[in-house]
């Protein structure tokens, strides 16, 4: 291709990944901010188990409440951080929901028809194992504060924060906070449920601003997808689609690199479906969903940098060594 052919065929794929996330990026920040507004902290943990293992099996389950995308989570997600959501069910929310939520649910079941059931299953069970043992690993970090990328000013804790490292995360953030000036209304915000009215109004003006804030690492994922998918053609991944680990890796590094919506990428996946291995497009619709270029930029808004190259390499992992062996052991 020509400069002009490439500039436009890049312009065009940025443009489908941008349009296609920003409707879903805002109605992550629109219910982040009705979280602010009419969620409180005691309103969120009450619901949180004491057992670490089903507090991250209900942060797993957590799509079905909050149905967003890879996009539209990250926001929710730091969101319940600051309403003293355990570091840890937070993870396995934001690696689990994209996944396991109604509209994602739906849109599997249409696409595969026939195999639809069998295919959800096994996308839901996937998911909901790989983020569940993901965040029990990390139920045992002493200090969750040192997973999150800046301190986030947290309720005092109550009883029921009951996760190994809950209690640290609350008091030391409360104790490092002590010494500032009284809280904003913001940081009010966090303890009480607002009136409908200044409740609302509160909320579209936290979502513009956050909106805004996480749309630029949408943007340059966005960028980074449009480019990586000019450079790598599908005649080169299709020569690699039989074999039964061969297939898997190329199809983890596509979901990576296209950066699909998890609404809608089981139609993508079905368009490789009569190519690739069974395992491989399941790791495509599990992988995809959790870890994509946009989602991995955006993690970076709210954790650290080490923690993020975990929350990219355990999914990965986990995802690979499952599809594999569902293409040595399973048929359906």
């Amino acid at each position: 291709m020509g400069l002009v052919d490439t500039v436009t065929v890049f312009t065009a794929r940025f443009l489908g990944i941008f349009i296609e996330a920003a409707p879903f990026l805002l109605l992550g920040t629109l219910t982040s901010g009705l979280l602010e507004a009419f969620v409180s902290h005691d309103d969120l943990i009450r619901v949180i188990p004491r057992n670490p293992v089903l507090a991250a099996l209900v942060g797993g389950l957590m799509g079905f409440a909050f149905p967003v995308c890879e996009c539209g989570v990250v926001p929710v997600t730091r969101r319940l951080y600051r309403k003293g959501l355990p570091t840890p069910v937070g993870i396995t929310f934001l690696l689990a929901s994209p996944v396991i939520n109604p509209i994602v649910i739906a849109s599997t079941y249409v696409a595969f028809h026939e195999r639809a059931m069998d295919m959800i299953y096994w996308r839901v069970a996937v998911a909901l194992a790989v983020a569940v043992s993901i965040g029990v690993v990390f139920s045992f970090q002493p200090r969750p504060e040192r997973l999150l990328r800046e301190p986030i000013a947290l309720p005092p804790p109550s009883p029921a924060v009951i996760l190994p490292g809950a209690l640290s995360l609350t008091s030391s953030l409360m104790a490092a906070s002590s010494d500032r000036e009284p809280a904003p209304r913001s940081e009010m915000a966090l303890k009480t449920r607002m009136d409908l009215l200044p409740g609302l109004r509160y909320a579209l003006t936290l979502a513009a601003d956050e909106f805004f804030e996480m749309g630029r690492y949408l943007i340059l994922g966005s960028m980074l997808a449009a480019g990586l998918r000019i450079l790598v053609s599908q005649q080169q991944l299709e020569a690699l689609a039989s074999n039964p680990v061969s297939s898997v890796l190329v199809m983890q590094a596509l979901a990576f690199i296209l950066s699909i919506c998890s609404t809608t990428d089981a139609f993508v996946a079905l368009g490789f479906a009569n190519t690739f291995t069974l395992g491989s497009i399941l790791g495509f619709l599990t992988f995809g969903p959790m870890v994509d270029i946009k989602s991995t930029l955006m993690f970076l808004g709210v954790f650290r940098k080490r923690i993020v190259v975990y929350l990219v390499l355990l999914p990965f992992l986990m995802t690979t060594l499952i599809a594999i062996w569902v293409n040595l052991n399973v048929k359906f």
